[in-house]
């Protein structure tokens, strides 16, 4: 029992550590991914550990040590609960600042009824997160499609659509994976969560580096796009209300088609995505988990003194306008991947172009914090995620 103890006390402080401690290495990224985000489960871990060592009655420094353990165990992982109000009403301030004080009055009630009724709710952390209408979310239909074989490889879109038949407003979503590596399966529990309020979710792919540099990867989201706007009907597909949004290395090929204008949006919602390549290789988070510069040399084939025309060419800030659609962001304040300062960058350089740019950052996340569907970073996330693709689909001219 005794040794039970002690290894429940430093199992739980080793793994509430990562809530403030940044991974290192990419093996470890996903503790310094997950912890913050599933911190009440660790909480508990802690009192359990504590409350038997208290009760135990057990003397001797190992035990006040194993107590030590936990009790900093508890605090830690209280830390991203305690931030959790600030965040909220940062990005409640974010949307209403920039969407203006009356925008959720501008999304139907009977979408409002669908969302969520809070941006946090703790029980959701250990029972998941569902639709306000849990009836639906069983009913979706789902199918895979193969749009394109550039080069011999075979690219598929993953098709989320209500029970209802008919033309939805849209949601393409383009995955993350350093380019290296992802399937269109991806973030399956968003794009059910989505599809049953109403959307379709077409859920895209593309090549990987490093055998295909860029611009292979934005070449295929512009197939991907081609298709999607040739088969709209038959994809029940709303060209007149559709919504780009990519995570990570997904949000930057996102953007640049967005950007650009391949195909015309009503809004483009960005996750953690880098923005300016350039930048990034020349100053890389520390510590650098996944080797930013070798990614970034992977995924362009060389470094930017070597191809400088490159990496602006894949680089979103060089595509900003004017005429920019709605952008929202959200970044983790702990992110080592993809460093929220881009995020804070891109929104001030979209916003002195004269475009309409909503910034949210979750301080105690890292990237890919939406991993967990349930985690604190994603109820937030996600709260006001929905409610700006529905203001931009239904109000956006």
């Amino acid at each position: 029992m005794s040794f039970f103890l002690l290894l429940l006390s430093g199992i739980g402080l080793f793994l509430s550590l990562w809530i403030v401690v940044p991974a290192p290495t990419l093996s470890l990224l996903p503790l310094g991914v997950g912890a913050p985000e599933i911190s009440p489960w660790l909480f508990i871990l802690n009192a359990i550990a504590l409350l038997f060592l208290l009760f135990n009655h057990a003397k001797g420094w190992i035990f006040s040590l194993a107590i030590a353990c936990s009790v900093v165990g508890l605090a830690l992982t209280a830390y991203p609960l305690t931030q959790i109000a600030s965040a909220n009403q940062q990005a409640s301030n974010a949307l209403y600042q920039t969407l203006g004080i009356d925008y959720l009055a501008k999304i139907p009630p009977q979408l409002q009824a669908q969302m969520r009724l809070q941006p946090f709710a703790l029980i959701d952390v250990f029972r998941g997160v569902a639709s306000q209408d849990k009836s639906s979310e069983g009913n979706l239909r789902q199918r895979s499609i193969e749009f394109a074989q550039p080069n011999g490889v075979p690219l598929s879109l993953e098709v989320y659509q209500p029970l209802k038949s008919g033309i939805h407003p849209t949601i393409v979503t383009i995955y993350g994976g350093a380019w290296q590596n992802g399937k269109p399966t991806a973030n399956a529990d968003f794009n059910r969560y989505m599809a049953a309020q109403g959307y379709t979710v077409v859920a895209i792919d593309y090549r990987h580096a490093p055998q295909y540099h860029f611009p292979a990867q934005i070449d295929d989201v512009r197939l991907a796009l081609m298709y999607i706007q040739k088969n709209a009907q038959s994809l029940e597909v709303d060209l007149d209300r559709l919504v780009l949004m990519g995570r990570s290395a997904g949000a930057q090929l996102a953007m640049i088609a967005a950007y650009s204008a391949m195909l015309p949006v009503r809004a483009i919602v960005n996750y953690y995505g880098p923005v300016n390549l350039t930048i990034g290789y020349r100053e890389p988070p520390q510590p650098d988990p996944i080797n930013s510069r070798a990614v970034l040399e992977a995924f362009l084939g060389g470094t930017p003194d070597q191809k400088p025309d490159l990496y602006d060419k894949a680089s979103p800030y060089t595509y900003i306008t004017a005429k920019a659609p709605p952008t929202l962001l959200v970044y983790g304040g702990r992110d080592h991947v993809v460093q929220a300062k881009y995020g804070r960058g891109l929104r001030d350089r979209l916003q002195a172009a004269g475009n309409t740019a909503a910034y949210i950052e979750l301080p105690w996340s890292e990237h890919a914090f939406d991993a967990l569907f349930s985690g604190l970073g994603n109820q937030i996330a996600l709260y006001y995620t929905e409610r700006f693709i529905a203001w931009s689909v239904n109000w956006v001219s």
